[in-house]
């Protein structure tokens, strides 16, 4: 059994105003920052050869150039393997250099899904059978791909472990009878975990079976 401390519903509101305020310093971009001497001059080379291979080419660079984006996704875009500044492209039409940029596309519509049954010892030392539902949408598309390898990934895992440790604390009575906290809980532990780049929506436990 995890050994994690469960916050209290003091420790709980005031990681939410935290998240809310934006006052979490890991929501900043891993890299982000600029060192010193930018792309250097083998960065400034390519990239004037790939315009001149674009201006070359031209109209048929347009169809290598040009990429659009839906309504509800977002590109970031790297160049010569660092972040653009200004954030995610879209929705609609924007711009790549051929050959030095690359782009992910990151989905910002909500997305469901199902925490696999977890074994769970709760504290009257029951074992009990628990799945659960979590809903969530990405708010930041340029962290959940700079801060997070995996984000929907690390979000399944996270909702595993967090439904673990936090049932882990109460006993039957209390799991049967308590679910609105420990969908409050889930929802907010998930949301704080990665700040600024998912909002969970809602993470409630069901289907005990003891």
């Amino acid at each position: 059994m995890s050994n994690r401390v469960i916050p209290d519903n003091s420790q709980l509101i005031e990681m939410e105003n935290t998240k809310a305020n934006g006052n979490d310093d890991r929501a900043e971009v891993i890299g982000a920052g600029t060192p010193e001497g930018g792309v250097g001059i083998c960065g400034w080379i390519l990239t004037a050869l790939a315009w001149l291979m674009v201006i070359c080419t031209l109209p048929f660079s347009l169809c290598v150039c040009i990429k659009v984006v839906q309504e509800y996704e977002r590109a970031v875009i790297f160049r010569l393997g660092r972040l653009l500044p200004g954030g995610a492209k879209g929705p609609g039409i924007f711009f790549i250099l051929p050959c030095i940029e690359d782009y992910t596309k990151v989905d910002l519509r909500t997305v469901s899904f199902d925490v696999p049954p977890q074994e769970i010892l709760t504290r009257d030392s029951v074992t009990v059978s628990v799945d659960a539902v979590v809903y969530y949408r990405v708010q930041n598309a340029t962290i959940s791909i700079a801060n997070v390898e995996n984000a929907n990934g690390s979000t399944r895992l996270l909702a595993q472990t967090t439904l673990r440790n936090v049932l882990g604390t109460k006993n039957l009575a209390e799991i049967l009878s308590d679910r609105d906290n420990i969908s409050t809980f889930m929802q907010v532990s998930l949301s704080f975990t990665y700040s600024q780049s998912k909002h969970v929506y809602a993470g409630e436990a069901f289907n005990t079976c003891p």
